[in-house]
Formats: C-alpha cells, sequence, structure tokens
C-alpha cells in the first residue's frame, strides 16, 4: 500500500511539473507574438494579446505597459489616460505608472498635468530611495534626462551607499554636457577604481588623436586639476592614457615616472609604454625609457629584457654597415651576466646579429648549437631551435633547418610557438620548392588560433594553389619561390630581378599580380617610391578583381601619405578599400586612417 502511495505521489508531482513547464512555455509563446504584433505596427492585435497576458499575470508591469503604449501609437491617448488613472489608485502603486502617466498627458500635449506626475514620480523615490533606479531609467527611456539627473543624485544624497554616477555621467554625455560627463566618469573612476576600464572606453569615444582637440584640452584640464587639489595616481594613470592616445609618449612617460616614483614599484607599465613607442617607431623616446629601465630595474632579468629592446632599436639605426658599438654592447652584456639560461633569448639576438647584420651565418649557427647544450627549459629550447631553422634557412641548408622546426613543432604541438613552428617547416618546403607538403601543412594552419599566423598560412597557400592549377611544371611559381628567399636573405636587386624576369616571360599567368606587389614592396625598400607606385597602379587597372587589389589600394594610401605628401589623394584610395573591399585586412586600419584625415573622432 505505502509504495502505491508513493507510485501515485511521483506520477502525480511529474503531472504537476509538467503542466507547469507547459504553462511557462505558452506564457512565453504568447509574449513573444505580443511583441512581434508590437514592432510590426499591428497595434489592436498587440493590445489584445498584452491584454490576455496582463490577466493571467497581473503583477507584471510590462505587459499593462505594453497595452498603453499599444493605445499611444493608435493615438487613443484618452483609453490609456483611463487606464492609467485607473491603475494608480490601486494599491501597491508601481512608481512605473507615474512616469507613463505623465508621459502619456505630454503626447497629449498637457505639459501641466505631465509635469505634476513627473514630480510625483520623483517625489514617490524621497519617499522609497530603492526605487530610484527604476524611475530614473524610465525617465531616461523617454528622454526626460533633467528628472533622470535628480532622481539619481537625490537619491546618493539620501543614500551614499547608491552610486548612479555612471547613469549620471551617460546622461551628461547624451545632454552634450561633456564637461559634466568627464567629471562624473572621473567621481565613477575614483569611487570605484574596478569600473576604469568601462570609463575610458565611454570616455575615448569624445576623443581625438590631436592634442588641441577641444574635447582632449578640457579632459586633460580637468584630470591636472583633481591632481593638484586631490593627488591621486589614478590621475597620473588617467593623463598618461590619455597622452598614449595622443601619441605623445614623451608626456606619458613622465606621469608613469611619477607613478613609479609615488609607490608603484614595478617597471611594467612603463615597459608596455616602450613596447607601444617602438611599435609606433617612435625609437627616440623608446630608446630614453628603455635605458631609464635599466637604470631603475633592481632585477637582472628585467635589465635584460630592456637591453634586448635598445639593442634592436640600435641596430636598425646603423646606416653604415659599422657595428663595432652593438657588438661592444653584446660583449658587456655577456660579461654581466654570462651565457646562462636567464640570458637564453639574448644569445638568440646575438646570433641573429652575427647571421643577418655581421652576414656570418656559419657564426651564428655554431653559438646556437652551443646555446643548446645548456640546461633549458622547453620553451627555451624551442626558442633558439626556431632562430636556428631560420639561419639554416637563410643558408638554403633546408632539411637541417626542417630537422628543428619540426622538433619544435611535435614538442609543443598544442601551442602558437608549435604552430608558428608548422608555418616554418610550410615556407621552408615551399622555399625548397615542395610546394605538396607546404599546402598540406598550410591548410592545417587555417585554423590558427593566431590570426597571424593563419593570415600568413592563407596568404602563402593560396599562392601555391593559385599558381600550381595551370602550370603542372610550376615554372613561374619556383621562380617566384626563389624570389621570395632572396628577399629574405636580403638580395633585393637578384630578388627584384628575379621577378622581373616573371613579369617579362610570364604575362598573364596568375603570379603576375603576387610578382607585381612583392616587388613594389623591394622598391619601396629601397627608396624607389615612383616605381612602386606603377606596380600599385599596374595591380589596380589590370587585376582589378584579383584578391591582391585591396593591398595595392592601401600601399598606395600610404606612399601618397607618408611619400609624397598628398592626404587627398590618399583619401580616396582609403575610401577604395572602406566602400568595396570590407573584407579586407586592411579595412580597420583604412578606416581609422581616413576617419582621421577627415578630422572624425577616433578611438
Amino acid at each position: 500500500m505505502l509504495s502505491l502511495n508513493k507510485s501515485f505521489y511521483m506520477r502525480y508531482l511529474l503531472f504537476i511539473i509538467f503542466s507547469l513547464a507547459m504553462y511557462s512555455q505558452t506564457i512565453a509563446q504568447s509574449d513573444a507574438l505580443a511583441q512581434q504584433y508590437y514592432e510590426k505596427g499591428e497595434y489592436k492585435k498587440a493590445i489584445v494579446a498584452f491584454e490576455k497576458l496582463y490577466k493571467k499575470s497581473p503583477r507584471k508591469i510590462n505587459y499593462f505597459i505594453g497595452i498603453i503604449s499599444s493605445h499611444q501609437q493608435l493615438e487613443d491617448f484618452e483609453t490609456a489616460e483611463k487606464l492609467l488613472l485607473e491603475a494608480i489608485q490601486k494599491p501597491r502603486l508601481n512608481p512605473l505608472l507615474l512616469v507613463e502617466t505623465g508621459f502619456n498627458y505630454e503626447l497629449k500635449k498637457d505639459t501641466v498635468n505631465a509635469n505634476i506626475y513627473y514630480e510625483k514620480a520623483v517625489a514617490y523615490t524621497k519617499q522609497k530611495v530603492s526605487a530610484s533606479y527604476i524611475v530614473g531609467r524610465s525617465f531616461e527611456k523617454k528622454s526626460l534626462l533633467d528628472y533622470a539627473l535628480r532622481v539619481y543624485k537625490d537619491a546618493m544624497i539620501q543614500n551614499p551607499n547608491y552610486n548612479f554616477l555612471n547613469n549620471i555621467a551617460r546622461i551628461y554625455g547624451e545632454k552634450g554636457d561633456i564637461e559634466k560627463m568627464f567629471s562624473s566618469y572621473l567621481d565613477l573612476i575614483k569611487d570605484r577604481v574596478e569600473q576604469k576600464g568601462y570609463a575610458q572606453r565611454i570616455i575615448s569615444q569624445f576623443l581625438r588623436n590631436d592634442p588641441n582637440d577641444e574635447n582632449n584640452t578640457l579632459f586633460r584640464k580637468l584630470l591636472l586639476k583633481r591632481n593638484q587639489e586631490e593627488p591621486n595616481l589614478l590621475w597620473n594613470e588617467l593623463l598618461s592614457w590619455l597622452f598614449i592616445q595622443q601619441k605623445q609618449y614623451k608626456r606619458a612617460f613622465i606621469q608613469e615616472k611619477a607613478i613609479y616614483m609615488q609607490g608603484d614599484y614595478s617597471l611594467q607599465r612603463i615597459f608596455e609604454l616602450a613596447s607601444l613607442s617602438i611599435e609606433d617607431g617612435e625609437m627616440e623616446i623608446a630608446r630614453e625609457i628603455l635605458t631609464y629601465i635599466i637604470d631603475k630595474s633592481t632585477q637582472d632579468s628585467t635589465k635584460i629584457r630592456a637591453s634586448q629592446n635598445l639593442i634592436q632599436i640600435d641596430i636598425e639605426a646603423v646606416t653604415d654597415g659599422n657595428y663595432d658599438a652593438i657588438q661592444e654592447r653584446f660583449d658587456e652584456l655577456f660579461t654581466n651576466y654570462q651565457r646562462n639560461y636567464r640570458t637564453v633569448l639574448l644569445q638568440r639576438d646575438y646570433a641573429n646579429f652575427l647571421a643577418f647584420q655581421k652576414n656570418d651565418p656559419k657564426a651564428g649557427i655554431a653559438y646556437l648549437k652551443e646555446t643548446l647544450q645548456q640546461k633549458l627549459t622547453l620553451r627555451q629550447q624551442a626558442a633558439v631551435k626556431l632562430a636556428l631553422g631560420d639561419i639554416l634557412v637563410y643558408q638554403e641548408q633546408f632539411n637541417q633547418a626542417l630537422i628543428y622546426f619540426s622538433q619544435v613543432q611535435k614538442a609543443l604541438k598544442n601551442d602558437i610557438t608549435g604552430q608558428e613552428a608548422r608555418f616554418r617547416v610550410a615556407r621552408t618546403s615551399y622555399y625548397k620548392g615542395d610546394f605538396e607538403w607546404a599546402e598540406t601543412q598550410l591548410k592545417v594552419l587555417k585554423s590558427s588560433v593566431s590570426q597571424l599566423i593563419a593570415n600568413d598560412a592563407l596568404q602563402l597557400k593560396l599562392i601555391i594553389s593559385d599558381n600550381s592549377l595551370e602550370d603542372s611544371t610550376q615554372t613561374a611559381l619556383k621562380k617566384y619561390a626563389k624570389a621570395d628567399l632572396l628577399k629574405y636573405q636580403k638580395k633585393e636587386t637578384e630578388a627584384i630581378a628575379t621577378l622581373e624576369d616573371i613579369l617579362q616571360n610570364h604575362k598573364g599567368e596568375k603570379i603576375e599580380d603576387e610578382a607585381l606587389l612583392m616587388q613594389a614592396k623591394l622598391y619601396e625598400k629601397r627608396g624607389e617610391y615612383d616605381k612602386a607606385r606603377l606596380n600599385y597602379k599596374k595591380i589596380i587597372e589590370f587585376f582589378k578583381d584579383d584578391i591582391l587589389v585591396d593591398d595595392a589600394y592601401f600601399a598606395m594610401a600610404q606612399l601618397y601619405l607618408h611619400q609624397f605628401d598628398d592626404p587627398e589623394k590618399a583619401k580616396d584610395f582609403f575610401e577604395e578599400i572602406i566602400f568595396n573591399h570590407q573584407d579586407s585586412i586592411h579595412y580597420v586600419e583604412a578606416q581609422k586612417a581616413y576617419r582621421k584625415l577627415r578630422g572624425d573622432s577616433v578611438n
């Protein structure tokens, strides 16, 4: 008998659960139908649907507001007024209805009664401060911004635990009161430092790269004033951030030094500033920052890392081929820090210096093989082997290079470093003419988690596949791969000549636009900008439907902007990408550059 009762109870419980689930599903479907009617402008049907929902769930205010809004859309303000006045007389008043009633009067052009009910809503929040958010948001949604401001400000006065600074700042932004918006966001950041990133994203929408822009000047003055009146490292951090947006790295460095000296004993922020300066080509200030890091740091690892970056800047600055001073720097560093696990990346850089700057690849290879004899971590081994493989490729010792790349690929197969090694396997196979194996590796890399590797892999795969179909002997492709290798070996003259051979003897073949593009890039590197422009022009004129045309447009824009001092012409080429090549990898950069040239705000 007990077993039967238990069985009956379980069946009954399942029935109840199933019924509730079906009821919830029915309500959800009816809700969606009512919203659909409203959005499609079928307001009479929407009223019927919302009334049914409201009858079943009279506590759901959004159904009642759906009824009111539908009547208002039909301009039946009298019915809406009647319903609202009845609703606000009921017990347990929802303050949203006071705002809705006022808004209905406003739609009737009865501003006197509208303001009466708006004031009642404000007064309600003073009696019950917990209602401030929903009332304030209701005012915001109806663009009644001054009322929303009053509600939020009153709430914060009545209860300091409430924080509506974000809402207040947003409203000032909508009102166009930029100074008060900036001030409100600064108050928010001071009160809740975890909101700094969010506030910066909003503030950046009102700033430009131009330090003389009105909003930029205003924001800077507000920060400086606060820093004088109530010193706080937050203001230094925000000043540094502002100067970085404006590409004023020297001024950002002043702020970062102040932050470091006043308590942030980590040099990481300053290191990041150095990296930004290098990326933006501001080598002088980058050199100054790195020198400061070396001087201030008490950690050998930090000093070594900064020294590595500094040496790379100095290598790039050499124009006469005299690297004696660089050699002395390396010698000094190894005297101070020795050849050990701490200096593995420095050793790698030195081997690259021997191979690529001093043109002694044999010495570079020997040096790295010595490094491999040290006790290294798996990642350190990978870094050394990748560098060793690169130098072996430079020497055209492809098989030896493939061994090292494959070792890294297998050791770190689920890692970005392993994917980078696989790409090097593919590229080396391509250099040596083994296009089938190269393509096999590249197919895998198309889905790489690294977008850079994926893009490079796709580009190389297309070069191989597009130029293998029409030419079974792959003659032109082999020449192109040879030119690519010569470019890697810094034999620009020979590379240009090899590409010219393709352009003269393989006219009409698919590889022609690729050859024009690579040759143009080499001309640019040699400062032969007119020749580069001619090549880009040919791509645009004769290969306008091919995938490289966006590269040509972008390159032309950069040439006119930076070499020919013709920003108007540059804008024309950026426009081509923005309006006709939205899928281009250059789209975002083209858009930013175009907006900057046009004088728009650039985030």
